[in-house]
């Protein structure tokens, strides 16, 4: 569940190259970025320099290296399947010796000064190739159009290859748009005419000013890099974001529990409990007033409390599923109780939040202490068939690597995670910042999106393990297979009424899976589709600014597709919508509910503590 921003810094298309380039500046700066490459292949090296020196980063590997590995073997396999067949390699030959035929005649034509229609464009939303010298100058759009023939036939190749599993096939196509990505000459300066511009016009110092932060960003990852895209130091919590007014009630070795200030005189009298996800950090619901879901149910007259994850260490390596769910949820329903009184409450949980909120829903419904008597589900996924590209790091050999990686310490490093989320969207949120940052030499600007995606957490080696095998490669919560202390679980006797919300452009939790899975519950389930992705499609506050809308439909029965086209599309955001929903499910109000002056007292005003370990 990572950011989605869409954003890509660009350098005016109104400069114009100098006449006679400075060499004399461009050599100088030459030697300076030898320097200062030298310095950084240093600062790379450390981590392995430790490694041999028996410290705790024994066995450190390169950065990325299991993905390398999985990556050739993938492809290996796909291209083996091409060498079986001679005859249909050498066809897939042909056309590609066609298309770049078509393209040198088409660039030859443009060379003696007559129009000629390209070969190859990119796709409208491929931001890339926006500035005008791509199309203009017949050189470079000559490279482009090479790049996105070669490219197209390679993706081809990869979806028409026989004899290969589905798996297979995701994985090769998942791995191909990381290399296709990363060998885009949109990145490179000597195949961008942006960047080739920009560096003849400052003599080489943007490549200084890049190196400089390349430096830093090693030097912050411990000799791996950390690709900053926003500024790091701009922000502070409880005041540019988590600034929602409450205080923490409760803490133990998992979570801290925050009870929201009310701002209305009365409020409902079932108190509501969100559940986020662990593998990253909860303000993401709360990052300014003007988009936090919490301040804006707080506003509605709802006692919201959130559970706030303790960024895990190797002492939290043996805290499984089970234990987040005691520890968790169930303590914090116990801890609700003590401080309102109330013992039903509604529950709301974000991506993997609410996948553990299924989880134990089964588990009061299996064992009859049915406390939560309502349930939303933000982006979450119970069924994991059409689980999305997360899916082709989940099967036995890699779930093993990454197993022995967390053994050595306890934990899976938030910054593994953090690489993973961004590849499921390469040219937006890592090349994009890779260019901006150590090619165009500019510092990122200050995000509060960006600045939470940054903020990555670990993960418990036992739960990580738990969530891979049983969800991502066994899908058993779905299959009614899940055991959790010594109880088999099943959805089906899950009777509560259920808001299930999907978004339409989301690549962790897909619409048609989160649609799939709101059939294994066994009571009624409420399943909209909002627009947007993972991110925005959830922190879509109302206001004259709401743009996606959302689409309802009632019960997610039959085929997605039929259920889209008897949908109804509505404007602005989903918040009100769901809002109607909670409040018909417990109408009664009472007077608002301070925190802290209960049964349990303030420990410390929120965000609370743990939400600033850093992982």
């Amino acid at each position: 569940m990572r950011a989605d921003p869409g954003r890509t810094c660009r350098v005016s298309t109104e400069r114009t190259v100098p006449a006679t380039p400075d060499f004399e500046r461009i050599a100088h700066s030459a030697n300076q970025l030898a320097e200062a490459f030298r310095q950084s292949a240093t600062a790379s090296l450390q981590p392995f320099e430790q490694a041999g020196q028996g410290t705790a980063l024994q066995g450190a590997k390169l950065q990325g290296g299991d993905e390398i590995d999985e990556m050739t073997r993938t492809l290996t396999r796909v291209a083996e399947t091409w060498l079986k067949d001679p005859e249909k390699a050498l066809q897939a030959q042909t056309k590609l010796g066609q298309s770049f035929a078509a393209l040198w005649a088409s660039t030859l034509t443009r060379m003696q000064g007559a129009p000629a229609a390209p070969v190859a464009q990119p796709e409208a939303k491929d931001k890339r190739f926006a500035h005008a010298d791509w199309s203009a100058n017949p050189v470079f759009d000559l490279i482009k159009q090479s790049y996105l023939i070669l490219g197209r036939w390679a993706e081809e190749m990869v979806e028409t290859a026989d004899g290969i599993d589905e798996h297979t096939r995701h994985k090769a196509e998942f791995y191909l748009r990381q290399l296709l990505s990363a060998y885009s000459p949109s990145n490179f300066v000597m195949t961008n005419p942006e960047l080739l511009r920009q560096t003849l016009e400052e003599g080489g110092a943007n490549l200084m000013r890049g190196m400089k932060m390349l430096q830093e960003d090693l030097e912050a990852g411990g000799g791996q890099l950390r690709v900053r895209q926003t500024d790091l130091n701009a922000f502070t919590f409880g005041k540019d974001v988590a600034v929602t007014p409450g205080e923490v009630i409760f803490r133990n070795d998992l979570m801290e529990l925050i009870q929201y200030a009310p701002v209305t005189e009365t409020v409902l009298k079932r108190p509501l409990l969100i559940v986020p996800p662990w593998i990253n950090k909860y303000y993401i619901l709360d990052l300014n007033p003007n988009k936090s879901l919490i301040g804006w149910m707080v506003s509605q007259g709802i006692t919201v409390f959130v559970i706030s994850w303790v960024n895990p260490d190797e002492r939290h390596r043996d805290k499984d599923f089970e234990s987040y769910m005691r520890e968790g949820i169930e303590t914090a329903i116990d801890m609700i109780g003590v401080a309102t009184g109330e013992s039903d409450v509604a529950a709301a949980g974000y991506c993997v939040g609410g996948t553990l909120l299924a989880v134990t829903l089964a588990y009061q419904a299996a064992t009859g202490n049915r406390r939560i008597k309502s349930a939303t589900f933000l982006t979450t996924q119970v069924d994991f068939t059409h689980a999305g590209d997360l899916k082709v790091f989940a099967d036995e050999g890699q779930i093993k690597v990454i197993e022995e990686r967390m053994a050595e310490r306890g934990y899976l490093e938030g910054a593994r995670m953090a690489n993973a989320f961004n590849m499921l969207r390469p040219n937006d949120l890592i090349w994009s910042y890779v260019v901006n940052n150590y090619v165009r030499g500019k510092a990122p600007a200050a995000f509060d999106l960006l600045y939470w995606n940054a903020d990555a957490t670990r993960m418990p080696a036992a739960n990580h393990s738990f969530y891979l095998r049983n969800c991502y490669l066994n899908n058993t919560l779905s299959k009614g297979q899940m055991v959790l202390g010594n109880v088999r679980l099943d959805l089906k006797k899950v009777k509560v009424p259920v808001f299930n919300l999907a978004t339409r452009e989301d690549h962790i939790a897909p619409a048609l899976s989160v649609f799939e899975g709101s059939g294994k519950f066994g009571g009624k389930v409420d399943y909209v589709l909002a627009g947007s992705g993972h991110i925005a499609g959830v922190v879509a506050p109302p206001g004259p600014k709401a743009k996606y809308g959302f689409r309802t439909g009632g019960p997610a029965r039959g085929k997605f597709e039929d259920w889209i086209e008897k949908s109804t599309e509505h404007p602005g955001s989903w918040w009100p919508y769901w809002f109607q929903w909670l409040e018909e499910q417990a109408p009664e109000r009472v007077p608002a509910r301070i925190p802290g002056s209960g049964a349990l007292p303030s420990l410390c005003p929120a965000p609370g503590t743990y939400v600033r370990m850093k992982g």
